[in-house]
């Protein structure tokens, strides 16, 4: 019973087609790789090496404006939002890496023309904050000449709402929280929903929705190899995963869909 529950998914896979195969986004960098760490200037490197569609990261602004980058609210004890950023850069990561800034993310980030990041905006403790942080952030990103390889994600309608009024046309702004339908997205002039893959069982309805309103999908954080294949069926434009390399895997052993016989001229 439980060999068939492992190879489940692989049976599914192997029914599919590869047209349309989703974009593989590393979740706080390639970090479950040696001598990285989430969300370091390595975990980068690493996705950006084994060919990431993109690398997600997580930013927060200290009092005095600077941008770190770390997903939780505070390192090693130290709340980021309420802390000097001189005090933050103290503080180091799993690797041994200091924390980086966003500028020293970015800066990186030119090195690799093909990887596109994805930024999130953690939810600040007040609106100006994330305002302010959202207008910072948009600077920085224009400095390093990465406005057409950076997507904004954030679980804040705030910060989403400011997103998509500040950043440059065209710019792909989603949405983390799942309490918006397709429709709303579309309202608020986003690119489409990000949300977890728990909320996008329970309405895998909103997949169709959303391309069929000209949206995208993409789903976090997407680590089961069962996971991964329901995504893939249902058709979604991204996967934001802990295990890149097991889904590029699984993506790369899809079989290739025939291509269509050109008819005939008569």
């Amino acid at each position: 019973m439980k060999i068939k529950t492992i190879l489940a998914p692989f049976l599914l896979l192997a029914a599919l087609s590869a047209s349309g195969q989703p974009k593989v986004i590393a979740h706080r960098g390639y970090w479950d790789a040696p001598g990285s760490a989430q969300n370091s200037l390595r975990s980068l490197a690493k996705a950006d090496s084994i060919g990431c569609y993109a690398s997600e990261f997580d930013v927060w602004m200290t009092p005095d404006g600077v941008i770190m980058v770390n997903h939780d609210p505070t390192i090693n004890k130290t709340e980021i939002q309420n802390t000097p950023s001189q005090t933050v850069l103290l503080e180091k990561l799993s690797n041994g890496e200091t924390i980086p800034t966003l500028d020293q993310y970015l800066e990186a980030a030119t090195k690799m023309p093909n990887m596109r990041l994805v930024c999130e905006l953690k939810t600040h403790d007040s609106r100006q904050r994330e305002v302010a942080a959202v207008s910072k952030i948009l600077e920085l990103v224009k400095k390093y000449g990465l406005e057409d390889r950076t997507d904004y994600i954030t679980f804040s309608r705030d910060g989403f709402r400011e997103f998509t009024k500040k950043a440059p046309k065209g710019t792909a702004v989603y949405y983390l929280s799942g309490d918006f339908v397709p429709e709303q997205i579309k309202h608020h002039k986003g690119r489409g929903i990000d949300y977890s893959i728990k909320t996008m069982r329970k309405h895998p309805e909103w997949i169709k929705q959303c391309h069929d309103l000209g949206l995208e999908v993409n789903v976090w954080t997407v680590n089961k190899p069962e996971d991964m294949a329901w995504c893939i069926e249902q058709g979604v434009d991204y996967i934001t995963t802990n295990d890149p390399e097991g889904l590029q895997k699984m993506i790369s052993e899809l079989p290739e869909k025939p291509t269509p016989k050109k008819k005939k001229k008569n």
